[in-house]
């Protein structure tokens, strides 16, 4: 089941809202030659058009395979989530890189993300704040790192460059209680410490692993 993310409603903008539900089994694919395991390519299993509910358990998304935890999966990373508002960006990027044509919609799951979310970015999404949905409740734990597999997904060798720079790398959730979630639903961003966003912490990871200061 695939649903283009251009397509996608958003009757308020800025709401906090829960767009698509996306999973995938860890299967092989080829990159630079070699076969490796991934669950990258994620689909969706719940969408604005037939929101069914999923379960959410304290290791993920009923249905969803992790092949590397230590880059998701895990009681840390359990869940991933991206923000729907950076799919233009991207759809415009692969679109110059040749890669997909100019117009083209990218698939919810696109990004190997769990959930597509909206009205909330980086900037605005701190470790610790909780997402309150109205039957499971998710922490806010990490930062996305783009490795080689979000290249290879991506279609085009500065896909990594480009995530790295633009800072739109999404977020890891903890579970914080378990419970079903269906796309459609709208959440509320409990505050927690607020001491560091996930674009500050990303920003700091990225200028570390390049040797910045």
């Amino acid at each position: 089941m695939t649903e283009a993310i251009a397509a996608i409603p958003c009757s308020i903008p800025g709401a906090r809202r829960l767009l698509a539900i996306s999973v995938a089994s860890a299967t092989h694919m080829t990159i630079d030659g070699r076969r490796i395991l991934s669950g990258i390519a994620k689909q969706a299993v719940s969408t604005l058009a037939s929101p069914q509910r999923i379960a959410v358990r304290a290791l993920g998304v009923e249905g969803d395979e992790q092949a590397d935890l230590s880059v998701h999966g895990g009681v840390s990373k359990a869940v991933y989530a991206y923000p729907h508002e950076h799919y233009a960006f991207w759809q415009t990027v692969r679109a110059q890189a040749g890669v997909q044509a100019w117009g083209e919609d990218l698939p919810a799951g696109m990004m190997g993300e769990n959930l597509t979310v909206t009205g909330l970015l980086e900037a605005d999404a701190h470790i610790g704040d909780v997402l309150r949905f109205p039957d499971c409740t998710l922490a806010i734990s990490e930062p996305r790192r783009p490795c080689y597999k979000f290249e290879a997904r991506m279609g085009f060798k500065q896909a990594v460059k480009m995530m790295a720079q633009s800072g739109f790398c999404g977020y890891y959730l903890s579970v914080r209680s378990p419970g079903t979630l269906a796309a459609g639903e709208g959440f509320e961003l409990v505050p927690g410490p607020r001491e560091v966003s996930i674009r500050e912490l990303f920003r700091a990871k990225m200028r570390k692993e390049s040797g910045g200061a």
